[in-house]
């Protein structure tokens, strides 16, 4: 490592970022060049509990220590002393779900996470009340259906945030979030950067009448926007993070954000006319739009960007998961005869393959449902392969439905924008696992979505990347500096990604994909009805 970076650890000047993503908890640390300098990271899984996809809070503490200690330890090796203090640290994860406590700071009730697809009622009665699309998995429909459902754990609730504003909070104290965020949980006024006071006063009424008898804003975290100091590192905090008590408290941080705002600041897509897609566990599109959608379309969510501009987002709640099952199933067989394959390099290997398959997948079929899928008017989730008797039932074949069954209900929802609501794009930055070998997943996004894609080296690593890189424009900004100049002047001026057009063959073939998909929909209800 250069003298540079070296002095950059020692004195601090530096910024962390931390991720707690759906199967990773990562630790990112960057000097004043925005480059990566040390990192770490934990494995971690939702559990599936009496029918609730959940984490334990003991788990997340566990990752967050753990992927601080591998960072720790590598800024030690690459620079040859401790690893004292950050000059600033920022903290994202996953958006939505329904995690509140007690006024004894307890849950009442474990972390209902964004895959739950349990509220329906609410949301359909909420977006019906605000004539605003409230998605199931928003923390406000998951409340109002605890309400319908009259469960004794909403009398207790004194405080309700993201999981990211729970580990704020814990390490810092301050009950907030970043805009971003928080437009997950409750709608926002992007005129005036807070929650919407209209819809509320409808909320409360609403819920009043059904026995709730508190007012909705005093339960939730005060809103703050990108650059804004949201609190300091406490001494609890410290050693909450660090354990072994080297970490110096008093570190400023910035706003705490959703999964979908730091990648937002990763791939460089927080102004007009940009949008990026994330694909992992789940997979989701956001769109900066320049005018409001002419219409409430339930598939497609309103939200901000961390600097509170108004944003689209087509979520989908499945991606990789079916994948990764059967890529750990073939992974199984080789163990059998004895043979063991770098795992990085046994995903590059089957996500190359199916660049050999046949455009439209050779006639194969798969849905990638291990949860419910709202956009696809699924409650619950099936994986299903499917094939005819004359199908090319190859393994390229086989690979490339299964990437392409992974975009698939992305697809259902962003023609709603690019067809109905008429939003154009130039291209799209994407980022998140599906992205990690190189060429494979963006060029099949591109096929999918009939748009340029382009993939910058961080594409594996933006959450973390982006929450340090929030966390550095706290605390390097210029007087009224924006957060799209920040990034567009500093970080990505000399780095716009790689960018892939569609292959016209691709497009065809997937179009061809497409069609049989939404005609055999009810292949996939007829699996949850019957098993």
């Amino acid at each position: 490592m250069d003298e540079r970076v070296k002095q950059a650890i020692v004195e601090g000047r530096t910024s962390l970022g931390i991720e707690l993503g759906s199967t990773r908890i990562k630790a990112a640390l960057i000097d004043d060049r925005y480059s990566i300098i040390a990192s770490g990271s934990h494995e971690w899984e939702n559990q599936l509990a009496d029918g609730v996809w959940t984490y334990c809070l003991d788990d997340v503490w566990n990752g967050i220590q753990d992927s601080f200690r591998k960072l720790a330890a590598d800024a030690q090796t690459r620079c040859g002393a401790p690893l004292v203090a950050v000059g600033s640290i920022g903290v994202s994860a996953m958006m939505h779900g329904y995690l509140v406590f007690g006024a004894d700071e307890k849950q009442p009730v474990p972390f209902r996470t964004w895959r739950n697809t349990m509220t329906e009622q609410a949301a359909a009665e909420l977006t019906g009340l605000f004539q605003f699309n409230i998605p199931q998995r928003w923390s406000v429909a998951h409340l109002y259906q605890a309400i319908l459902n009259n469960e004794e754990q909403v009398k207790n609730i004194s405080f309700m945030t993201t999981l990211a504003g729970y580990v704020h909070w814990r390490l810092t104290g301050e009950k907030v979030l970043g805009i971003g965020d928080a437009s997950g949980v409750f709608p926002i006024d992007s005129a005036m950067n807070a929650y919407n006071r209209r819809m509320l006063e409808q909320f409360n009424v609403l819920a009043g009448g059904k026995g709730f008898g508190r007012r909705l804003e005093d339960l939730l975290p005060r809103v703050l926007n990108a650059g804004e100091n949201a609190g300091l590192l406490t001494e609890e905090g410290a050693k909450l993070l660090d354990p072994s008590g080297v970490l110096k408290a008093g570190v400023p941080f910035c706003p705490p954000e959703g999964d979908a705002g730091t990648g937002m600041v990763a791939t460089n897509s927080v102004a007009e006319r940009t949008g990026n897609v994330s694909a992992g566990t789940s997979i989701f599109a956001m769109i900066v739009l320049e005018k409001e959608l002419s219409k409430v379309w339930t598939e497609i969510d309103m939200v901000a960007t961390p600097a509170g501009k108004p944003a689209a987002m087509v979520h989908c709640n499945n991606c990789t998961s079916d994948l990764d099952a059967w890529i750990r199933l073939f992974r199984e067989l080789t163990g059998l005869f004895g043979v063991t394959i770098d795992k990085s390099a046994f995903y590059d290997a089957l996500y190359y393959k199916a660049l050999e398959g046949d455009p439209d997948c050779g006639g194969l079929l798969s849905y990638n449902y291990y949860g419910g899928e709202p956009i696809a008017g699924l409650e619950q989730g099936r994986p299903l392969f499917a094939r005819t008797p004359d199908s090319d039932f190859t393994l390229a074949n086989f690979m490339r439905v299964l990437l392409f069954s992974a975009m698939g209900t992305l697809k259902l929802g962003m023609d709603i924008l690019t067809g109905k609501e008429g939003v154009r794009l130039d291209r799209l930055l994407g980022h998140g696992g599906l992205f990690k070998t190189k060429g494979v997943g963006q060029r099949l996004m591109a096929a999918t979505l009939n748009v340029p894609v382009a993939v910058m080296d961080s594409a594996g690593e933006g959450g973390a990347w982006g929450a340090a890189l929030l966390a550095a424009y706290m605390r390097l900004k210029r007087e009224g500096e924006t957060l799209e100049a920040f990034l567009a002047d500093n970080v990505f001026a000399k780095n716009a990604g790689v960018c892939m057009k569609p292959d016209a063959q691709d497009v065809k073939g997937f179009e061809t994909l497409i069609k049989r998909y939404i005609k055999a929909l009810p292949l996939e209800k007829a699996a949850i009805d019957f098993f």
